[in-house]
């Protein structure tokens, strides 16, 4: 083994006394508040299929029919030959479901903030950035080449103290997960909206967690907070809510002209499937059309919640399906996913760097699909995580 090839063996050892080795653990089947992990049965709180479209019948019809009409690939990207009709339909449905005029598509949510900052920010430029945003953001931001600054998590007072000394700088962004991933905390985007206007900033909102949960009509934070016409970049994914797969952004015309000319990620990649587009629009017609199953999500969340209260656990104060369980200590949280793990329960342990240091917990999150018996299930199981 050559010397370069010992450091990263070495690396990797440094990691697994850490506690923070990750391993995958193979799903057999369907996803769904149950899922099978070598052939038993797993209660599962850890999905982002929130309203359960992924296994809805209408959903995998459309992904069925899709195939027989489209074939599978696109076979190039989508300013070669990869741009077919439900590339466009579903972007129509978003910026439907998103009230903009235009909206772009990307593989992944991923590539779709690392491309959109890129484009938007670079040298001479500044980005603007919650601590606590997804690493998607923070590594388009850091990739873009634009001086990055962070503010602590949710910390108005730093964000307009960086702001009055950005005047210098081209151009002015501020990005910020709307529902943040592993706190479950909701930005407080109305302050941020006041602040950026006070010193001409633009605002671009992530709503992976918010979109198809929050707002009347189910089309995210930015509607929940009454927004729609003051935030001018609103990027999504397909992939939680709307139980398919791929990232979007939604704004006017010429930012969408822009990022179809100027996102490298959206550029030199191959386009979606087809399928997976008409999966896609089967799930933004059915948040449309059905808010029963957001009425169901949101019922188990209260039910869930309210009971948690008395389990005498740390909660991390949550505004959104994601519930998280604060241990602290990696070592012990994997404990506390291996004791659920044995008694059916699947919650992983959350650890560093995913978190930050000390703060390693267990991530709950709740679906449409569970059942009273299935919230009932964790309540009786969780009682007894402080005492191990």
């Amino acid at each position: 083994m050559d010397e370069d090839m010992k450091d990263i063996s070495n690396e990797l050892e440094k990691i697994r006394k850490s506690d923070l080795y990750r391993e995958m653990r193979v799903v057999e089947g369907e996803q769904g508040p149950y899922v099978m992990v070598e052939n038993k049965a797993y209660l599962s709180f850890c999905s982002n299929d929130y309203l359960g479209l992924a296994n809805h019948p209408f959903v995998i019809k459309a992904a069925i029919d899709a195939v027989k009409q489209y074939g599978w690939g696109a076979g190039a990207s989508r300013l070669i030959s990869g741009n077919m009709a439900l590339h466009e339909k579903l972007e129509f449905e978003i910026s439907r479901l998103k009230n903009r005029c235009s909206s772009l598509i990307f593989p992944t949510g991923y590539m779709a903030n690392v491309g959109t900052i890129c484009a938007l920010v670079e040298k001479g430029d500044i980005v603007i950035c919650d601590r606590l945003n997804h690493a998607s953001i923070i590594d388009g931001c850091r990739l873009s080449g634009a001086t990055l600054r962070v503010y602590p998590h949710c910390d108005m007072k730093k964000l307009e103290k960086i702001l009055k000394n950005s005047a210098p700088f081209r151009r002015k962004l501020i990005v910020t997960d709307s529902v943040f991933s592993m706190d479950g905390d909701l930005a407080p985007l109305p302050d941020i909206v006041t602040i950026a206007n006070n010193h001409q900033a633009v605002v671009m909102v992530d709503e992976a967690h918010g979109t198809g949960i929050f707002g009347k009509n189910g089309t995210g934070v930015v509607e929940h907070f009454g927004l729609e016409n003051e935030i001018s970049i609103i990027m999504g994914t397909l992939s939680k809510a709307i139980g398919s797969l791929g990232g979007f952004v939604a704004g006017d015309l010429d930012l969408i002209n822009y990022l179809r000319n100027r996102a490298r990620t959206f550029i030199y990649t191959t386009a979606l499937p087809p399928a997976v587009c008409a999966a896609s629009i089967a799930g933004i017609t059915i948040i449309r059309n059905d808010h029963s199953l957001r009425h169901t999500l949101w019922s188990n969340i209260h039910y869930l919640k309210e009971r948690l209260a008395s389990l005498d656990l740390e909660l991390v104060p949550s505004e959104s399906p994601i519930i998280p369980i604060l241990i602290g200590d990696t070592k012990k949280t994997m404990d506390a996913a291996k004791f659920l793990f044995e008694r059916r329960v699947l919650i992983p342990a959350i650890r560093p760097p995913t978190v930050p240091n000390r703060s390693s917990r267990l991530r709950i999150t709740v679906m449409s699909s569970h059942t009273r018996d299935d919230l009932d299930k964790l309540l009786d199981i969780l009682k007894d995580i402080k005492h191990l």
